[in-house]
């Protein structure tokens, strides 16, 4: 009788652990439910977008986003490992190439700004006044005078290289030429250290303007156009993505109220947008 108390008591102790193994299993998958892992530019981040948007989208979802700010290109590798639920990118030609390989199962167009080459007042390479941003990159290499390029395969790299390539130029191993292989911000922060000419995005730019000592030289060309888009990740290729933790944000990226929320960030404190709202438009009619 005493052995078959014992097995009893013994029996009740393992059912006791194994339901708490289970119920704390269910409680870690359900946490890990409610947590997006947001791989994104930097500029969304070093602008302080970011900052104002995702503590809207937690408090009304409930989700946490863990938030990732490395350029376009390294965004998206995570998007190929299935690293990431959500990117939110600005390389529309690398961004294309993802979908069609199937990696995303949706891409929406969220906001625009452009960009801009910004250099020091004495402008060494004379280009102020240039429209073409082909024509002052020219004038930069003719000059050799000292350019910050981001060199991280972000989408403000790919945009300079296919202008370096618009212009006939390649820059690789020029003295004048010089990689950070760093975000915008810092990068913004090593050309001002230098007094270096290098491409930005505006909105990162007049975020850090005060503390640069850089002016904008050429901007408007329709070529310095920075969409921005957002994409859910495809949940068929890496089940453990929070297919429906992306779709909440990417939803919530082109709602109505965020539209109107990026559509007035920084007007206070800069005058103008940093970032102009473009849910629901065709890409063809941005910048017209």
């Amino acid at each position: 009788m005493k052995l078959f108390r014992k097995c009893i008591a013994c029996a009740a102790v393992l059912l006791s652990a194994t339901l708490f193994f289970e119920m704390s299993s269910v409680k870690t998958v359900q946490a890990q439910q409610k947590i997006i892992i947001l791989a994104t530019t930097t500029s969304t981040q070093d602008s302080g977008l970011l900052d104002v948007l995702i503590p809207v989208f937690e408090k009304k979802t409930g989700y946490f986003v863990k938030t990732i700010a490395v350029g376009s290109g390294q965004a998206m590798a995570m998007g190929r490992k299935g690293e990431a639920d959500v990117l939110l990118v600005h390389s529309p030609d690398a961004e294309k190439k993802f979908m069609a390989e199937s990696l995303g199962i949706s891409r929406r167009l969220v906001m625009h700004n452009d960009f801009i080459i910004i250099g020091p007042g004495n402008d060494p390479a004379g280009l102020k006044g240039v429209k073409s941003s082909a024509e002052a990159f020219k004038r930069i290499a003719a000059s050799g005078s000292l350019f910050m390029s981001r060199g991280d395969n972000s989408g403000t790299h790919s945009k300079e290289k296919a202008i370096w390539k618009s212009a006939g130029i390649n820059p690789e191993g020029r003295k004048w030429y010089q990689q950070t292989g760093l975000g915008m911000g810092q990068t913004l922060n090593v050309s001002a250290e230098k007094k270096a000419y290098t491409l930005a995005d505006r909105g990162t730019y007049l975020a850090l303007k005060k503390s640069l000592g850089l002016g904008i030289l050429v901007e408007g060309d329709a070529d310095l156009l920075n969409i921005y888009s957002v994409i859910e990740i495809n949940p068929g290729k890496w089940p453990k993505v929070n297919a429906q933790g992306a779709k909440s944000f990417a939803d919530f990226m082109v709602s109505t109220e965020v539209q109107g929320i990026i559509g007035k960030f920084g007007v206070e404190k800069y005058g103008s947008p940093l970032f102009f709202p473009d849910a629901g438009k065709k890409e063809e009619s941005l910048g017209r």
